[in-house]
């Protein structure tokens, strides 16, 4: 009876992607072009194309370049490091942050606003998609697209990561196709612009400035997701891949996401002249236009639903010791963003993803400062993580009072009520307060909120210093 109960239970913990535990150490087989590759999947969103054509029409080419590097080298960096610590660990951010200086209530309450933002995101994916398919037929109503698309994602996602592998792994080959599509048609397409397309700079627009900081402030709406999104795939790496799998999947996907996808939207814009790639996409492919965009929005929702699900899953349980299994949680996310495509919320969220800008940034910038000079150079606290509500205080307030304090003057920031300077900066602002926070508190309280027992389950490799 022994034996079959052990292995029902890991033939859940599989189904669920191990959403509420460590990855075992046996269950930790994936190469890391494999998990690059599927991180691939928020790379190749059409959102990346608009970013740069906005930033480059309204700000000028070169400052929207400058803000690229930027972006690839912050988000490379804390991608690398947040992707070490979770193959180290075998556990993505919500697991990290229990023992990562929140304790498991308030990694809970992270977990909670981690999943509204891939929600969001999923809606406002799924949105672009509904437009460009709407475009050609006009005849069916978008509620009905919108439940169609809303509701295919769900089962795409059923069987976790394994699942995700193989779409990413076949879907990639056509989007690339499409892509050099795009390119060619575009390259013998009459430019709007006479010069370089990175010397266009709008009438009383100069590099750097005022407009490199507006650049940099779009930048950061979304550079805090990447590096945490990594940890829920990083953590089923393979020991022997821990190095060149933790920069890979760091520095990699960011290279693709802010350099060639963000670069390839600088450079349709200017020469379109549209901002909008849900336009120029379909104007140059035509109906391969929507099938482009049809395709990299599925591939963009399925890795949103996957990380939704599993940060649901963890808050419900935390709280509520509500544990339906990931699958249900896959259902009540691409529902949720149903939902808030069919109300219309988001044309209302520019506020509220600010704030997730700055929150992201923030969190991110917490968990690695509490890796790299709480625990490993001040010693304090443990050197290992612990995931176990039994071993864990409710709250840590190293983490929380840094979270809520760095995030809370970073929103104020950012809505520019500090100036024009951190309004463009907040969640740079944001994180770097939060790290010195961070470091003070956890002297303060000499890590006595980190661990109430100590582990017997801890072995030498779980060990990050």
């Amino acid at each position: 009876m022994g034996s079959v109960k052990t292995a029902d239970h890991k033939v859940e913990q599989t189904s669920d992607d191990y959403s509420l535990d460590k990855v075992p150490r046996e269950e930790r087989n994936m190469g890391w072009l494999t998990i690059t590759n599927i991180t691939f999947g928020i790379a190749t969103a059409i959102f990346y194309f608009q970013m740069g054509s906005v930033m480059a029409l309204q700000f000028g080419a070169i400052n929207a370049i400058i803000s690229a590097v930027y972006a690839i080298i912050v988000a490379g960096i804390l991608g690398t490091f947040i992707a070490y610590l979770s193959a180290k660990s075998g556990m993505n951010v919500n697991l990290l942050s229990r023992g990562g200086g929140f304790g498991y209530i308030g990694a809970s309450l992270t977990s909670f606003i981690y999943a509204t933002n891939f929600i969001m995101y999923c809606a406002l994916e799924g949105l672009i998609l509904v437009s460009a398919v709407h475009t050609f037929f006009p005849v069916i109503p978008e509620w009905v697209l919108i439940v169609f698309f809303g509701t295919i994602v769900i089962p795409l996602n059923w069987f976790g990561i394994k699942q995700l592998d193989k779409l990413q792994k076949w879907s990639l080959p056509i989007f690339f196709v499409f892509l050099i599509a795009a390119i060619v048609v575009a390259f013998y397409t009459p430019s709007e612009y006479g010069g370089s397309f990175w010397t266009f700079m709008p009438e009383g627009v100069q590099v750097g400035g005022t407009a490199l900081l507006l650049c940099i402030g779009m930048q950061h709406g979304i550079m805090g997701l990447t590096p945490l999104l990594a940890s829920d795939y990083a953590r089923f790496l393979k020991p022997k891949d821990l190095k060149i799998g933790s920069f890979a999947i760091g520095f990699i996907p960011q290279i693709f996401c802010f350099g060639v996808m963000g670069g390839l939207g600088i450079w349709f814009g200017v020469r379109l002249g549209e901002p909008n790639p849900g336009v120029y996409i379909v104007l140059l492919l035509g109906i391969g236009g929507a099938l482009f965009t049809m395709l990299t929005q599925v591939r963009i929702n399925i890795t949103n639903i996957y990380s939704g699900s599993l940060s649901l899953s963890n808050f419900f349980e935390n709280i509520f010791k509500f544990k339906p299994g990931r699958r249900f949680w896959v259902a009540v996310t691409g529902v949720s963003a149903m939902i808030l495509m069919l109300t219309g919320i988001v044309d209302y969220l520019t506020a509220v993803m600010t704030f997730q800008g700055v929150f992201l940034m923030t969190w991110a910038s917490i968990l690695v400062t509490d890796a790299l000079i709480v625990k490993k150079l001040l010693k304090i606290g443990p050197a290992y993580y612990e995931a176990k509500q039994e071993n864990l205080f409710k709250w840590n307030p190293v983490g929380v009072t840094a979270l809520v304090a760095a995030s809370g003057l970073g929103t104020i920031a950012a809505l520019g009520f500090m100036g024009t300077f951190l309004q463009s900066t907040a969640a740079f602002f944001a994180a770097i307060l939060a790290s010195i926070l961070t470091v003070i508190l956890a002297v303060y309280t000499k890590g006595n909120y980190y661990i109430k027992k100590e582990s017997s389950e801890v072995c030498e490799e779980d060990y990050i210093a």
